[in-house]
């Protein structure tokens, strides 16, 4: 399960950061989430406050933005979503996809104290 190791770096940034800027607790964490990152947002939020107990992000609240999801055709140039169930070029149909977004998993800002 990749969510726990992600929820303990989450905690491990706040903390890193919480020693840098001089702040006490984090009470915000805003996370940017693709489509595609194979990341459980639920799974997260059920572990993090566990691995967050005794730290600066202890309480913390969670909040996820889901990017979606962007392709870029190789066959006639399209860039945009592409239908799940089809995985070809709304365009041309073609199959000669490269996602260009919705793989990412960051923390876009902190709400601290």
């Amino acid at each position: 399960m990749h969510e726990l190791a992600l929820a303990q770096s989450l905690v491990d940034l706040v903390e890193r950061e919480a020693e840098k800027q001089g702040f006490h607790r984090a009470l915000e964490i805003r996370l940017r989430l693709g489509e595609y990152s194979g990341v459980i947002p639920g799974y997260i939020l059920d572990l993090f406050p566990h691995v967050a107990e005794n730290t600066a992000a202890e309480g913390a609240a969670l909040v996820f933005e889901e990017l979606p999801g962007r392709f870029r055709c190789r066959d006639c140039g399209y860039e945009g979503p592409v239908d799940r169930r089809r995985a070809c070029c709304p365009d041309c149909g073609g199959t000669a996809l490269r996602l260009t977004q919705g793989r990412e998993f960051f923390v876009d800002s902190l709400t601290v104290e």
